[in-house]
């Protein structure tokens, strides 16, 4: 089962990823993980992504997208994968479903989890703030002023991936703001069509 899990910071992303994850024995991939196992295990394209990151530059689609495609050669994902946290532009969906599309493969599932940012900015201050109580550091990322402008950012790349997706009629929706555990139950539904 190939799937990708979409929704804005804070909205769980991670959380349910894990729970699909250990239900359907399939990898949670995330990007940023495969950069630097791809750059320490010294592969071409870990070699040419580690050049550009030394410069400090972004890199580029095709150099993420050539590291999933090493990534889900590896055993572990021969069954399926999760991306959480990629594509993050309509170019990195069309990237990649061409590069799955040359291996012959296909996603399964696209899944957002749809939620309310006013809701989602007090579940994230509510966090803080009972962190504080319990005297723990909170999360740098947990204020309003950070929160609002991760999201402007997701509103202005990642939200259109969400459009792309649903003009192929591959895009499901989940209401994220119900509990973690009627959020899994709902993945776990619309997921089993694949299974």
């Amino acid at each position: 089962m190939r799937i990708i899990l979409l929704g804005p910071p804070g909205a769980g992303k991670g959380t349910q990823s894990m729970r699909i994850s250990e239900k359907y024995s399939i990898p949670q991939l995330s990007t940023g993980d495969m950069l630097r196992t791809a750059v320490a295990a010294m592969t071409p394209i870990g070699l040419r992504a580690k050049t550009i990151m030394e410069k400090g530059e972004l890199v580029p689609d095709e150099v993420v997208v050539g590291i999933i495609a090493e990534r889900i050669e590896e055993k572990d994902a021969k069954e399926g994968f999760i991306l959480d946290g990629f594509p993050r532009t309509v170019a990195q969906a069309e990237a990649l479903d061409a590069m799955l599309s040359e291996k012959g493969l296909k996603l399964d599932a696209v899944v957002e989890l749809a939620v309310d940012e006013e809701a989602l900015l007090a579940r994230i201050l509510n966090r803080r703030a009972e962190m504080e109580a319990r005297g723990e550091a909170p999360r740098a990322d947990d204020n309003e002023e950070v929160f609002r402008k991760r999201m402007a950012q997701y509103r202005a790349a990642t939200a259109p991936v969400s459009g792309y997706y649903a003009e192929s009629g591959r895009l499901k929706t989940v209401d994220g703001m119900k509990s973690i555990d009627e959020v899994t139950a709902l993945l776990f539904t619309d997921l089993a069509a694949y299974a």
